[in-house]
């Protein structure tokens, strides 16, 4: 996957080991049908992109459920930042952000944790 700007920043941030990304199997999951549904991306493609994230993340588990947003993505997305003890989560979804903060972790854009790095 190619992201360019910030998100590039970032994942260099990653491949570098500056910073940690996790995931979980519900995110890559929802990040498939995603890439599929909404950008018409082949099985290939989704395929390779969950790969490509599986080699530099680490794969949490989460036990527990949350059910704070609408969109049960969005609380997939807190479950695993809980689990994996994140200090951020960095995402475009106005959701997500209109939180700013859950259970201490930081919610930013990833503009913002590429200019904190920088």
């Amino acid at each position: 996957m190619v992201f360019g700007g910030p998100p590039e920043i970032l994942m260099q941030a990653v491949r570098a080991r500056r910073i940690a990304l996790f995931t979980s199997p519900q995110i890559l999951a929802e990040l498939a049908s995603i890439l599929g549904s909404k950008f018409r991306w082949t099985e290939e493609d989704i395929r390779e992109a969950v790969l490509a994230i599986g080699r530099h993340a680490e794969l949490v588990k989460p036990d527990l459920k949350i059910s704070v947003l609408e969109d049960d993505g969005d609380n997939r997305i807190l479950e695993c930042a809980v689990e994996a003890n994140a200090d951020y989560i960095v995402s475009g979804d106005h959701h997500l952000l209109a939180l700013k903060n859950f259970r201490r972790i930081k919610i930013l854009r990833a503009s913002d944790l590429a200019a904190k790095l920088r």
